[in-house]
């Protein structure tokens, strides 16, 4: 690149800080939020990438890679699009305001086109990487989609999180010559100067696990009296000295940086820059590749030459740079006062009329910008599948069955569909055979960039792997879990291909995953997820292994359906529903429920369950109303009334049950008759469906100021105004909120301790889920009333 291209670069970075830093002084100063909340922003944060990120977006992207910024340079992404005309004005003085410009990156709510939701630190980082595996295996499927590279900016702080190596580590994630990882070494996290020098121990790691590592530490100045006689040992003293006594010499001048400096310098080092002015010292010795646009493509370009690994490039920046407050170890949060801001302005020639105005599109930087927004124009994805799921697979069990062993069975029926089968794919984190994913693997093999030589044989897992296999294992990680899932969900818009991605895990362990899990769902990934087993049913195994909270979890968790069926055929109903609702893109694949754009979490057991009550219930019902309110979240599973016709006057009580519970629930029920007492039993198959139907009806009223109405849903399994008992495996307040929703007394049975070691029916008995204390709670809840 020439001088005069590096000027016009120059030129636009300058426009960039400026705009970074007048976002976030706008939001705190301009706006009048009226709570006295403090709005916040990170000038400093931003400053520090404004090089790397207006030499990637003005000379270095394609139209097809896709980019995560780190959360705190948000509005250094927002300058950059602004200056490419991908943001309307209005929007840059709204950040962190309702309808405007978010905290931090978010494909859902930004307007200007983010690839990678950030904002929990490591996570952003990882997910391009999962997102160049997914395109790993959609090349390896669907054919080769134009080349993309996947690149994360990340602050140098956020090597701190686990996730960042377990995603770094994993066998899955090798091999990905097309990711880039740019870590902005500004040596500051929150609240202090990063101790030591990590580079060496992060390089190592990287290198470790097959990385290819760049580092871009000094800028031309430096370079240049390297260069020098005696060079070597003034290079030799920057990289000793301590990160912390580095970032002291930001604060400083004159003759107390070069005291600073030299504080602790071997012999040699004070004689080598005697001849530098004091006024020009500080900006030799803080001079950093990290700001030189020159290093920085040169970097990439090294990093795209590397075909056969990802890469990281640790760019050594000043957090900060071209502010008053660069290098300063408290900036992280700090804002340039008023004045500050008034002279950054003058000193980039704009005004108070003029300082958001775009750059001159007749001028060579503006000329610039108008080229790059060409460049980088993307058209428009296509997020549906040209094939139907079924509504069922007509899965049957003549002998009690496990909802596990179900999901099992649906997945392998769904394989033998030639049109829908290519679509599907499955992950889990080294337990696919003890989730019962081996049918479908058998079917369809193991994933691998490369045909792998099989040693052993299995008549029971058929574990091939080539580039054909549809099932992607992963080491022991749940964060991985769900960092794969979310971006195998956004397949659609990041590798041109909507798939239906299907995982697993130990239900206790959704929780080790949870921040991953909340992290695709925010980012609108839709994928099904099948924690199991769960509760305390896993009896043996203890309470480290119980999940107890996981429903309360699954219900809360904004743009996640939650399931929990206890029959194999509800299983497959609403399995075949979810995927449905998938590959339509959004649009309800029945009418059974509202359009659901999001992700399905089906929390399953091992517990045999007998599956004749549900053909029982299907002969009285049939199988299109069955259905339809088994999607829509409940069916009255028995009809006191009906089973038991002489109790027709006698008093009436609810039981309402997700999972595993069942069978306990059903032998209160005729407990209950014998005692003249008329039970319904209602199969709860998913509480989040209920409740979402629930909360629309009571925000209309109360947006309306009428009276809310009972939902279908509810109506049509339950009796309104009847005393209830809910009885869960779960946490009991999970699905204590239906004595409300029925205008009844309610007592809720469920596990509200950790459990332990024993078999069901001793657990049972200590969590008060026996039909005895079933009821006993019917009688309490009859005498409530």
């Amino acid at each position: 690149m020439n001088q005069h291209e590096l000027d016009v670069l120059d030129e636009i970075q300058r426009r960039v800080l400026w705009l970074a830093t007048r976002i976030v002084d706008a939001a705190n100063h301009d706006r009048d939020t009226g709570d006295g909340v403090k709005v916040g922003g990170h000038q400093a944060s931003s400053a520090s990438l404004v090089t790397a990120m207006t030499a990637l977006w003005f000379a270095h992207l394609d139209a097809e890679d896709r980019v995560a910024v780190k959360p705190h340079a948000s509005p250094v992404f927002h300058a950059v699009q602004y200056l490419l005309g991908n943001l309307d004005r209005s929007y840059l003085p709204r950040l962190r305001a309702r309808g405007g410009l978010q905290s931090y990156p978010s494909r859902t709510k930004d307007p200007d086109g983010v690839d990678f939701s950030t904002g929990s630190v490591g996570l952003g980082a990882a997910a391009p990487l999962f997102a160049a595996v997914t395109r790993r295996y959609v090349d390896a499927h669907f054919g080769e989609r134009p080349h993309s590279r996947f690149v994360a900016l990340i602050g140098d702080a956020e090597l701190d999180e686990g996730n960042i190596w377990e995603a770094v580590a994993d066998p899955a994630t090798t091999g990905l010559g097309n990711v880039m990882w740019l870590v902005d070494f500004n040596r500051q996290s929150l609240d202090r100067v990063v101790p030591g020098i990590r580079i060496n121990q992060w390089r190592g790691q990287f290198e470790a696990a097959g990385w290819h590592v760049v580092e871009v530490k000094y800028g031309r100045r430096l370079a240049q009296a390297y260069a020098r006689p005696g060079g070597e040992a003034l290079r030799d003293w920057i990289d000793a000295m301590p990160n912390e006594q580095y970032q002291s010499l930001f604060g400083l001048a004159g003759l107390a940086l070069r005291a600073q400096f030299l504080d602790g310098a071997p012999a040699g080092i004070a004689e080598f820059i005697a001849d530098i002015a004091d006024d020009e010292l500080g900006p030799l010795v803080t001079d950093l590749g990290g700001h030189d646009l020159t290093a920085m493509l040169d970097a990439y370009a090294q990093c795209d030459a590397v075909t056969d690994r990802p890469s990281v490039v640790f760019a050594y920046t000043v957090k900060g740079w071209g502010l008053p407050i660069a290098g300063n170890p408290r900036n992280h949060s700090a804002l340039l006062s008023t004045e500050q801001v008034d002279t950054l302005r003058a000193a980039q020639g704009l005004t108070a009329e003029t300082e958001w105005d775009r750059l001159d599109p007749a001028s060579p930087a503006g000329i610039r910008a108008g080229e790059r927004r060409e460049a980088l124009s993307r058209a428009p994805r296509e997020r549906v599948l040209p094939v139907a799921v079924p509504e069922t697979t007509r899965v049957r069990a003549n002998k009690p069955v496990s909802t596990q062993e179900a999901f099992g069975r649906v997945l392998a029926e769904l394989a033998r569909d030639e049109k829908l089968a290519p679509y599907l794919v499955t992950t889990a984190p080294d337990v696919a055979t003890s989730t019962n994913l081996a049918g479908f693997i058998n079917k369809t093999g193991v994933f691998a960039p490369t045909a792998q030589r099989s040693w052993t044989e299995d008549r029971m897992l058929r574990w091939t792997e080539s580039p054909s296999g549809q099932h992607i294992e992963l080491g022991i990680s749940e964060m991985n879990l769900f960092l794969l899932l979310g971006q195998l969900g956004l397949s659609w818009d990041l590798s041109g291909q909507p798939l239906l991605p299907v995982g697993t895990v130990y239900d206790p362990f959704v929780l080790r995953g949870l921040d991953a899990f909340l992290y695709g769902t925010y980012s609108g990934s839709r994928f099904v997820v099948a924690g199991t087993p769960s509760g305390i049913t896993l009896a043996p195994e203890g309470g480290a292994h119980q999940s107890t909270i996981t429903a309360s979890v699954g219900l809360e968790l904004p743009g996640v359906t939650f399931v929990e069926p206890a029959y194999a055929a509800t299983l497959d109903w609403l399995l075949c529903d979810a995927l449905g609702q998938i590959a339509a893109g959004g649009v309800p694949a029945t009418t059974a429920a509202p359009a659901e754009d999001g992700a399905y979490y089906f929390r399953l057991s091992t517990r045999p369950i007998d599956q004749a009550p549900f053909e029982a219930a299907r002969a009285r019902l049939g199988d299109a109303v069955l259905r339809r309110q088994a999607v829509a979240g409940a069916y009255r599973l028995v009809d006191a009334h009906e089973a038991y016709p002489h109790l027709a006057d006698a008093p009436v009580v609810q039981l309402a049950a997700s999972g595993a519970v069942l069978p306990e629930v059903l032998a209160a029920a005729a407990e209950l008759a014998e005692e003249g007492v008329a039970a319904h039993v209602v199969d709860v198959t998913s509480l989040d469906r209920l409740y979402r139907a629930w909360q629309r009806t009571l925000r209309q009223g109360v947006r309306t100021a009428t009276v809310p109405s009972v939902p279908g849903a509810l109506r049509s399994a339950f009796v309104d105004r009847v005393p209830v008992v809910t009885v869960h495996d779960a946490a009991s307040h999970a699905m204590a909120w239906l004595g409300s929703a029925l205008g009844a007394h309610a007592v809720p049975l469920g596990v509200d301790e950790f459990g332990q070691s024993g078999s069901v029916r001793e657990l049972y008995e200590l969590h008060d889920l026996l039909p005895g204390s079933i009821v006993n709670a019917a009688l309490a809840a009859l005498s409530l009333r």
